[in-house]
């Protein structure tokens, strides 16, 4: 039930079809008597800097979650952001502060470490190899970074992007070691494909599957299907991995104690949401 007590999270993104998050935060909420009600937004690129200021001049807003195409525009709208966000170069969680300022920060790295470590794998001192330098794989060398890897290679087909992302992980972890060039996965604890291949069918695999040592850890971020053609290969090999979605429901957590909300675990909300 919505009252006029309700604490509004606006879902902020274009179009709005495919959003899955109110189908998971809201059964929580409902379930654990929290008043507090996500609702999608869609909003167009060209509204969206004037709206989502007039967003947070709402009595009753708590917060906003943002998803495409607005998690780097939303960087210059903010007043204060997170190493994560700064370091992947995107927000996709927007707070009103006690005082009125607007606090950015980034979870979908944050929901990567937190499966990975969840699943036994020892990230601190790990090294790591990341396929993608885009928001996703920003956002998860952001948090890898943060868990103190020792390593973290990164690969993305646009060399201007992965150096990008280089410059900044140095810029803010000078003390990690961090190498672009190379999709090589000989060696590495941790292979992530952050690219889109495995979205369509015939898609080419994102990285050579016969030097993944069966003792390395895979992650993917594809959500269209739970095991990818890529994650089928290195599950023959014997690796432990994890899947697009367990990233989705391990990063609401965070989410959750960003907005103050009381947490609970990824498991808890596979369980009561309702994405059928």
């Amino acid at each position: 039930m919505i009252t006029g007590t309700t604490k509004l999270i606006a879902h902020l993104g274009y179009p709005t079809e495919s959003f899955k998050a109110p189908l998971i935060y809201n059964p929580y909420f409902e379930k654990n008597g929290i008043d507090a009600v996500v609702v999608p937004m869609g909003c167009r690129p060209e509204d969206y800097p004037a709206f989502l200021k007039l967003l947070f001049r709402l009595s009753n807003i708590h917060g906003a979650l943002i998803t495409m195409p607005h998690k780097i525009s939303t960087m210059a709208l903010l007043d204060e952001t997170s190493t994560n966000a700064k370091v992947a170069g995107s927000c996709n969680a927007v707070r009103l502060s006690s005082d009125g300022r607007l606090i950015g920060d980034m979870f979908d790295g944050e929901g990567f470490v937190r499966g990975v470590l969840r699943k036994g794998k020892k990230v601190e001192g790990a090294h790591a190899l990341i396929a993608g330098a885009g928001g996703v794989g920003s956002a998860i060398a952001a948090s890898l970074a943060q868990a103190g890897v020792e390593h973290l290679a990164i690969f993305d087909a646009n060399q201007t992007t992965a150096t990008a992302l280089l410059d900044r992980l140095r810029k803010y972890y000078p003390q990690l070691e961090v190498t672009v060039g190379s999709a090589d996965p000989e060696g590495f604890d941790i292979v992530v494909n952050a690219t889109p291949l495995g979205m369509r069918r015939g898609d080419p695999l994102p990285i050579d599957i016969d030097r993944i040592s069966p003792s390395t850890f895979v992650g993917e971020v594809v959500l269209t299907r739970e095991i990818t053609p890529f994650l089928e290969a290195v599950r023959a090999r014997g690796c432990a991995f994890q899947v697009g979605t367990d990233m989705l429901f391990e990063q609401i957590p965070a989410y959750l104690e960003f907005f103050e909300f009381p947490t609970t675990t990824a498991d808890n909300l596979r369980a009561i949401a309702k994405l059928g």
